[in-house]
């Protein structure tokens, strides 16, 4: 009640101001921040002009150095991820020093700031514990480097080639074009199988006891080597897997680039039944052989 009386009161003292003495008061306002911001400009205009050119000169100098830092990785051979990540890493660091000496430049001093951050950066850290691992997880991997774009590699029972790696995670492409993306806390600490470029290809095969196994080997091995499917390393290794119940069963082994895994297998299997057939050799369906016998009735 006491509150609302006064703010009326107020009200009214204003009313009964005249036109000219609102005037006067308007302008002395204005006076008053005019002489504030003169007074802020005269006391510190070299600070603010020194502080902007260091900042202006320094942000110039950290892309340079960011700049010469990528072209110093890729001359070694380093790896484009690598590569990328320290030229950054290097422009970052260098322009959170040119801010601390331009804020010290103004009279400003940065402990608060530091304070704070380190507190904000604590809390952020507790709510996202699964992002920063996958960040510290990629982190890991830049550095070192257990598989390359274009590598082929198999974690969690998923298989494709290495596309590309960043901080949170890494992308896949299998033979399909399908894009797998895997995020690097499921693959920093986990069994990784990296074969490079290739896959490994197991093929399977029977064949009728009536036949020499080794000379069908011999066929198979002509066979797959008159094909275009074996990768860079050269590996084929043929031999007989297992003398099954109606068939001697043959294995085929190679590697063969990871982006025509199938393609390889179907043209592998289809001249592997040509070359079956055109040397005669018989590929037995299962059997089984049933004998009945008759019991005498007494």
């Amino acid at each position: 009640m006491f509150t609302t009386e006064l703010a009326t009161e107020t009200e009214k003292s204003k009313l009964s101001l005249a036109p000219t003495d609102l005037l006067k008061e308007e302008i002395d306002q204005v006076a008053n921040i005019y002489n504030i911001v003169i007074e802020f400009f005269t006391n510190y205009s070299f600070q603010l002009v020194g502080a902007l050119i260091i900042f202006i000169l320094g942000y110039m100098v950290a892309g340079k150095i960011s700049r010469w830092v990528l072209k110093l990785c890729l001359k070694h051979n380093l790896d484009v991820t690598l590569s990328q990540f320290l030229a950054s890493t290097s422009k970052m660091l260098i322009v959170i020093m040119i801010t601390i000496i331009s804020l010290n430049k103004l009279g400003i001093s940065v402990t608060p700031f530091v304070a704070a951050i380190g507190a904000i950066s604590l809390g952020a850290g507790l709510a996202l514990q699964g992002l920063l691992a996958n960040y510290a997880a990629g982190f890991n991997i830049i550095l070192i480097r257990p598989f390359v774009v274009g590598d082929t590699i198999t974690v969690h029972g998923v298989t494709g080639v290495v596309e590309e790696v960043l901080l949170a995670y890494t992308l896949l492409k299998n033979e399909d074009d399908v894009a797998i993306t895997i995020p690097n806390k499921h693959i920093v600490g986990e069994i990784l199988h990296n074969s490079k470029n290739d896959s490994l290809l197991e093929l399977k095969v029977g064949i009728a006891y009536e036949h020499n196994p080794l000379e069908v080997v011999k066929l198979l091995e002509q066979t797959m080597l008159s094909l275009d499917i074996i990768g860079d390393n050269g590996k084929l290794q043929v031999g007989i897997d297992e003398f099954s119940d109606s068939a001697i069963t043959l294995a085929v082994r190679l590697w063969t680039p990871t982006v025509n895994l199938y393609a390889a297998k179907y043209k592998a299997y289809a001249s592997i039944y040509t070359a079956l057939d055109n040397a005669n050799i018989n590929i037995p369906f299962p059997q089984r052989d049933v004998h009945i016998h008759q019991v005498a009735q007494t």
